[in-house]
């Protein structure tokens, strides 16, 4: 199954002290794959996309998604965005935010699954306090579609 995460209002290209602090922090957020977050885009970019593959198979009469990328168990797998600052020693993580398989409607992830288009989940990327998104995102914090 193909999935697409679109991330808009990244937190450093607000105004404001917190912002700052991004910016001079080398702060940046990617899409978690096993312990490692790839992909990393600077907290003061215009958009983040992240594509990615994971596999999904019929249990039970259950949809069930799994691989590298795939988080939690059965029932309650997720994908994790990761926020950090860059240094010269690698990454350095300090928030997550979790998007949960079971947020997405089902005739969607039906529909990814079965190939009719890619899984998109659109989020902001800012939270209410002007920093990076953390913890669980729930839809209307995420909206899911297929393209």
């Amino acid at each position: 199954m193909r999935i697409r995460i679109d991330g808009s209002d990244l937190p450093g290209r607000r105004a404001g002290a917190e912002a700052d602090a991004l910016r001079l922090g080398n702060v940046h957020v990617g899409v978690q794959r096993k312990a490692e977050v790839v992909e990393l885009v600077p907290a003061d970019a215009p958009t983040a996309t992240w594509c990615f593959e994971v596999s999904s198979r019929e249990i039970d009469g259950m949809l069930d998604v799994g691989g590298p990328w795939v988080h939690g168990r059965p029932g309650a797998r997720f994908l994790y965005l990761s926020w950090g600052a860059v240094t010269e020693d690698g990454f350095a993580m300090f928030r997550r935010a979790k998007l949960m398989f079971t947020d997405i409607p089902t005739e969607l992830l039906r529909a990814a699954h079965e190939g009719n288009g890619t899984l998109v989940g659109q989020v902001g990327l800012t939270d209410a306090a002007g920093g990076p998104l953390s913890a669980r995102v729930r839809p209307p914090g995420v909206a899911w579609t297929v393209d």
